[in-house]
């Protein structure tokens, strides 16, 4: 289970990682961060409405997203076909699930922000610097 606290510390981490990068990497860094990054609020939004389990299509676990689309079909089907009791079991337990998910929403997006930076900026931290245009022996000007 996530614990705020870590969360928090790798992210803190992360920051300082990133501060030490030189000028060209770092902002290299916080322009694609800025297009990786997800919002909590729409995850929380998608997480509210929670039929077919939308918040996971948002950050990328498909898996996740069927398996819960998958469950939902099913409690339906159950409350369809006369298995009513059956049906508002799986109905609850899927809700219950979710609605724990909705009020840890802002900590499992910043978990997952954090993951997208820390391989941004490990992919970000292997590649050289921009070289720094050298002057020709020409353009020394020695006085004396």
């Amino acid at each position: 289970m996530l614990s705020k606290e870590e969360v928090l510390a790798r992210e803190e981490k992360l920051r300082k990682q990133v501060r030490d990068l030189p000028d060209d990497q770092r902002l290299s860094f916080f322009r694609e961060t800025e297009k990786r990054l997800k919002d909590p609020d729409t995850y929380a939004t998608l997480n509210y409405i929670f039929i077919a389990g939308l918040h996971h299509f948002y950050l990328g676990k498909w898996g996740r997203g069927i398996a819960n689309i998958t469950i939902f079909l099913i409690a339906v089907i159950f409350l369809f076909t006369g298995n009513i009791a059956l049906g508002v079991l799986v109905f609850l337990v899927i809700t219950a699930f979710e609605l724990f998910e909705l009020f840890r929403s802002q900590l499992i997006v910043q978990h997952y922000n954090n993951d997208v930076m820390e391989d941004l900026y490990r992919e970000i931290a292997q590649k050289p610097p921009a070289a720094t245009p050298h002057q020709n022996k020409e353009d020394l000007v020695v006085t004396e």
